[in-house]
């Protein structure tokens, strides 16, 4: 694949929805950069633990919004996908954004095949956890993460394997006259 130009693809969706793993091989694919900047790497660059910075974050906004702004930072610096939660709003000039779709029960079920654990329990921190992202994205950037229609390509993952969306996004960018 041969991008066009210096191509910047956004992608989001909440936890479980295959966001890293699609972003990651939608990079490989392309030959361009995969950028998921997150708490771990913010971590190592502290010379912190990840348990460290995350429990720094709960009392000091700043970890979050370096996190969010670093990484677009980041994505602007070079070709590359962004896959983060809020890489479609956060790159506002991406030449594709694209949001990965499930439901609750199915994030919920790819979470417990990852990491075991209780699935009710998984159920309900994962609403917990989707709840209090949003706020924090309203609060912060006054995102709403429940309003992603402006999205290029909006795919429920429930329905394909991660190699089938990559392919789906694939084509998009092909359409678009993005990659030949």
């Amino acid at each position: 694949m041969n991008p066009t130009k210096d191509l910047r693809i956004a992608i989001s969706g909440k936890s479980g929805c295959g966001n890293t793993t699609v972003s990651g091989l939608l990079a490989q694919k392309l030959g361009i950069k995969l950028i998921n900047y997150t708490f771990r790497q913010l971590a190592a660059e502290k010379g912190m633990t990840l348990a460290q910075v995350i429990e720094a974050a709960k009392n000091d906004d700043s970890y979050d919004k370096y996190v969010d702004q670093h990484q677009v930072e980041l994505a602007r610096a070079e070709p590359c996908v962004l896959g983060s939660r809020l890489a479609i709003w956060m790159l506002k000039e991406a030449d594709l954004k694209v949001y990965l779709y499930a439901s609750d029960q199915t994030r919920a079920q790819r979470i417990f095949n990852r990491e075991g654990g209780d699935l009710q329990a998984i159920i309900d921190f994962t609403a917990m956890r989707d709840r209090e992202d949003t706020g924090r994205y309203k609060e912060f950037y006054g995102i709403d993460n429940n309003d992603y229609q402006f999205a290029d390509i909006i795919i429920d993952t429930a329905n394909y394997l991660p190699d089938q969306i990559v392919e789906i996004i694939v084509n998009k960018l092909v359409e678009k006259g993005l990659v030949s």
